[in-house]
């Protein structure tokens, strides 16, 4: 552990390295950095994708008629997204999934770039297949005994994708964005109630 005096004369070291006159505006620079940052990832939710709450899908409103369409199966009560859409390996795993295809949704949604028909990528299919054999490993293997293939296989043709012949489950006939006309709440506005109640007088 270094001391407080090492500490403070290590940044007085790097301090002496800037010139003087640029020492305030780095320091407002960096401030207002990390302030928006903050703010961005207060008002984007972000904090809530390290969850497993499928609220946090209708963040953005695109998504909102397959949550509707979820919230209205029978996969509600027992499965959450997550549960269906990232993996379950491990922990790191399921994270670097979420943080990979988070950063391609929240880019693609940013700039307006997603298609009128969402479908998941190659990498995502391969992992709903993988939880759609983990959660019913003992109904195909115990009771209809269909067995078990990959996605890889039945893209190789040497059998059917799980969604092939279950085409209502989760998300019903939901092809596009304006599929349905879902209504679902809003997420909880950011603004502060005491702020709210003055806006509002």
């Amino acid at each position: 552990m270094y001391s407080l005096n090492f500490r403070l004369s290590v940044m007085k070291k790097l301090l002496s390295i800037i010139p003087d006159k640029l020492i305030l505006p780095l320091f407002i620079a960096g401030g207002l950095m990390v302030g928006l940052g903050a703010y961005a990832a207060y008002m984007s939710r972000a904090y809530s994708y390290l969850s497993d709450d499928p609220s946090a899908c209708i963040n953005c409103h695109v998504m909102t008629p397959y949550y509707q369409s979820w919230s209205h199966s029978s996969h509600a009560r027992d499965a959450t997204c997550n549960d269906c859409h990232v993996p379950h390996n491990n922990v790191i795993a399921k994270y670097a999934f979420k943080a990979k295809d988070g950063l391609y949704h929240a880019a693609v949604f940013t700039v307006h770039g997603e298609p009128q028909t969402l479908r998941p990528r190659e990498s995502s299919k391969n992992v709903i297949m993988e939880n759609c054999i983990r959660c019913h490993t003992q109904l195909n293997t115990d009771f209809v005994k269909t067995g078990m293939i990959t996605y890889t296989e039945a893209k190789n043709g040497q059998g059917k994708a799980c969604w092939d012949c279950h085409t209502q489950v989760p998300h019903t006939t939901i092809s596009g964005l304006g599929s349905s006309n879902p209504i679902m709440p809003f997420p909880k506005s950011h603004v502060p109630d005491w702020l709210e109640k003055m806006l509002n007088k």
